[in-house]
């Protein structure tokens, strides 16, 4: 009775969860990425594994969820208009790669002897890659936002649309399918005519239901309400496009999308990102779960020859299409190997193709066996192409770089501080320039009318075209000690005569400065503290003058470690510089 009273098992729960925490950060730390822990957690725990937890298929539709939210965090950053101007990509870039690899992958399957219709449903279902991998591994380079980013973002979606004309194929196919008993009619034009149905009926309430409903729920206050709307929003438009006969993940990302001018756009985010990342851990879990060791040592043979026949021919199509269509060899490249993956809307399409008597079951099992592989491969493969890719610069398409520029003060890096301090310039008359290697604030800055261009300032040719020999003044505003360095020292040593003022991060950064020859360095978080400390003293009772004294021996302390700092690094003949040019926390190292 006991038992009856208190029958949640919470064996399972603690088993995914301890398998996430142990798994994730382990294989991080071994440089192996979170997607791939998650993925290897999953089979051992799994079914079969050391069978600890049982119910993979279940766990997998829940955590489906977490690729849902990720779209729909996607969808929040890409606005209309920005999701217009990459139209051409979806419908261009996206239709000729799912198509040369429609073929290519049916190919292989002819080939090797298969009839033509489960040849094609083998390679079709390949063809749609992996959103929850390739999004992930975005996110973790900090791509998403980049023009590279932007174009494998562009092909995932055509690929979430192509599931729908992909189901249709199947249900046409079924007739001429060995064994079938199915009467495919051919294409439902009804169904078709439901899923834009969801569609329109989704944006029309996206556009004059949401804004409302959230601005009622923010007026009354109830902030457990905002988290509740910010979940039903995603999974009823997630809800709706399924009923629509299409895929979840669209339904969310056109939600995102629709909220992404929305002023709750960022408490949206805010709410929905930490169930993402719960149910995107436990999606790659039942992914790893899934794969069915019984039938991988059955046909060992068979899979790792379709798997790597698979993952080549694609990885090749793709690499093709991308040249092609004018992209840099190390994009696609990158973006061959990201892709070269089969992805989780492929066990939609194998179920369909089994009913409809297209496949067999052992045959579902074989392909699914086959996708789950290649998505286990697909992160160690980005990893072994970072090794022996070299590095490079990212991508410049749509910003541009620095040509001959003349303004009187030259901004290295526009972040916050190089923000700031540019409007005391302009304020005062001074025509500035501007570089960074943010590609993505570039283009933000584009849309305040700030003209950034692109250009890594530790390079002298970068900093000839910039025009730094002909400033007045050069501001290294930049967030990466290495680099302001670097750019000081660059700076000195080609342009001694023009003055470099620098941002520093902490006290022995800014002994590092001094010891290149800045001409003025202020680190950052230190006059912002003395200022706000003086006001809390004021809010509790202390006099001007005693606000004052006690700033000032703050200073005369901080020039006293300062000038430990320089002396440790053997600088301590140098002069040393005012309060206000060593500002920061007075207990830093």
């Amino acid at each position: 009775m006991a038992e009856a009273a208190h029958g949640v098992d919470l064996t399972q729960v603690v088993v995914l969860l301890g398998a996430g925490v142990i798994a994730a950060p382990l294989f991080k730390r071994l440089g192996l990425g979170s997607v791939l822990g998650y993925l290897a957690a999953g089979v051992v725990v799994g079914p079969f594994g050391l069978r600890l937890v049982t119910e993979a298929t279940s766990i997998l539709h829940v955590a489906e969820l977490g690729v849902v939210l990720f779209l729909f965090i996607v969808g929040l950053e890409m606005r209309p208009s920005r999701l217009w101007g990459l139209r051409r990509q979806i419908f261009g870039l996206g239709l000729v790669q799912v198509g040369v690899c429609a073929a290519l992958l049916t190919s292989v399957g002819v080939l090797t002897g298969f009839p033509v219709s489960p040849s094609f449903v083998a390679g079709a279902g390949f063809v749609l890659t992996s959103t929850a991998i390739v999004m992930q591994l975005l996110a973790d380079r900090r791509e998403m936002a980049t023009p590279a980013g932007q174009r494998i973002v562009s092909i995932l979606l055509l690929e979430d649309l192509a599931i729908v004309p992909l189901l249709a194929a199947v249900a046409f196919l079924a007739p001429i399918a060995p064994g079938s008993t199915s009467q495919g009619a051919g294409l439902d034009w009804a169904a078709i005519g439901i899923g834009f149905a969801s569609i329109a009926g989704l944006v029309i309430a996206g556009r004059y239901l949401l804004n409302p409903m959230f601005r009622f729920l923010a007026i009354a206050e109830a902030r457990e309400a905002m988290t509740a709307a910010a979940l039903l929003v995603v999974l009823g438009a997630a809800l709706a496009m399924q009923l629509g006969g299409l895929s979840m993940a669209m339904g969310a990302f056109l939600a995102g999308v629709l909220l992404s001018e929305s002023t709750f756009r960022h408490q949206l985010e805010a709410d929905i990102e930490p169930f993402r990342g719960i149910l995107l851990g436990l999606f790659f879990l039942a992914v790893g779960m899934s794969l069915d060791l019984g039938v991988v040592a059955a046909s060992l043979q068979l899979i790792a020859f379709y798997v790597a026949a698979y993952m080549i021919v694609k990885g090749v199509a793709i690499y093709a299409v991308a040249r092609l269509l004018e992209a840099r060899h190390p994009e696609a490249l990158e973006r061959a190997v990201m892709m070269a993956q089969g992805g989780e809307f492929a066990f939609v399409l194998y179920a369909a193709a089994t009913a409809a008597g297209i496949i067999t079951g052992e045959q579902n099992a074989i392909l699914t066996a086959i996708v789950i592989i290649s998505m286990v491969l697909t992160p160690l493969a980005m990893i072994v192409l970072k090794r022996v890719q070299p590095a490079e610069a990212p991508s410049t398409d749509g910003v541009d770089t620095p040509d001959g520029l003349t303004g009187s003060v030259l901004i290295i890096g526009f972040g916050r501080v190089g923000q700031i301090a540019s409007q005391l310039l302009l304020e005062r008359g001074h025509s500035i320039s501007i570089i960074d290697t943010d590609v993505e604030m570039i283009e933000a800055a584009a849309e305040f009318d700030f003209k950034v261009y692109y250009g890594d300032g530790a390079r002298l040719d970068i900093l000839h075209a910039a025009g730094a020999g002909q400033a007045r003044a050069v501001l290294v505003c930049v967030d990466n000690l290495e680099a302001a360095t670097r750019i000081v020292e660059a700076m000195k040593a080609e342009y001694p005569l023009v003055p470099v003022l620098a941002r520093a991060n902490d006290r022995r950064h800014a002994a590092e400065l001094v010891r290149v020859n800045a001409d003025y360095q202020i680190r950052e978080t230190f006059e912002s503290s003395l200022i706000l400390g003086g006001k809390a003293l004021e809010v509790l009772g202390a006099s001007d003058d005693e606000i004052m004294e006690i700033t000032a021996r703050i200073r005369a302390r901080d020039d006293e470690r300062f000038a430990l700092e320089l002396a440790e690094g053997q600088y301590a003949g140098r002069a040393l510089f005012s309060g206000k040019a060593t500002a920061e926390d007075a207990t830093e190292r």
